[in-house]
């Protein structure tokens, strides 16, 4: 069993910076590659983007490429987002999954957090 905890989550104004992390925690954390999500009010769940076991592959959701980075703490079995250059249309729920890099991509994952809320005000 995997239990992940986002936090970092707020309200902040356009324009500014946020990182949220993920931590993951639970005998077999360490296993699972890591992935950030996100449900807007209205809207679909997104995938945003993952970082592979050890860190060393990470994939992006082309709406996010150059705004977001993913990184992770593997002492800490810790994943980061760093969000730049908030937009109000970034405004949504935050949460992060635990499962196979692959599936992750595909909006599965083996376990979920509860999400961290990001608000943006224009």
């Amino acid at each position: 069993q995997v239990s992940l905890a986002e936090s970092g989550g707020g309200l902040v104004q356009a324009g500014g910076s946020l990182r949220l992390a993920c931590a993951a925690s639970g005998r077999t954390a360490g296993s699972y590659s890591l992935g950030w999500f996100r449900r807007a009010p209205g809207k679909e769940r997104e995938y945003l983007a993952a970082v592979s076991r050890f860190g060393s592959d990470d994939d992006y959701a082309d709406s996010v490429k150059g705004r977001f980075t993913i990184s992770r703490n593997n002492a800490l079995n810790t994943a980061y987002l760093q969000i730049n250059n908030l937009k109000p249309e970034d405004t949504a729920l935050y949460y992060c999954g635990a499962g196979s890099f692959l599936r992750l991509g595909r909006l599965e994952a083996d376990y979920w957090g509860q999400g961290t809320q990001v608000t943006v005000s224009a």
